[in-house]
């Protein structure tokens, strides 16, 4: 295929993508190491911060605790405060983290196929 055959096909087949700003938010969100595990767990189900903490084994809670404020100001994750007794905070994935489910089918799939 020559270089203009290409171009032409690509120009007609995939625009060509360009990220602006709000895109390079969310991917460096997303690139960040831990938050894919989270996001993964909090799939699942809903869960406190300890559940999460025993959920991805090497995740230190300073770093699970900013990960998750990076995540709940994204609005991917919501932080809901249970008055008590006794008081406790639940992480839950929001309608736009919902938006991201298909993508993680999609990403456990492939790591289930890796085997080993």
């Amino acid at each position: 295929m020559t270089e203009s055959t290409r171009r032409a096909y690509l120009s007609n087949v995939a625009p060509e993508f360009r990220c602006d700003e709000r895109h390079m938010r969310f991917f460096t969100l997303l690139g960040k190491r831990w938050t894919l595990p989270i996001l993964a767990m909090l799939m699942q189900r809903p869960a406190r911060f300890s559940e999460l903490a025993r959920a991805v084994p090497g995740l230190s809670e300073r770093v699970m605790n900013e990960r998750l404020q990076e995540l709940v100001e994204a609005a991917m994750v919501e932080r809901v405060v249970d008055p008590g007794p006794p008081v406790g905070t639940l992480y839950r994935i929001t309608a736009l983290g919902e938006r991201l489910r298909p993508a993680f089918e999609q990403l456990m799939d492939a790591a289930g196929a890796l085997g080993g």
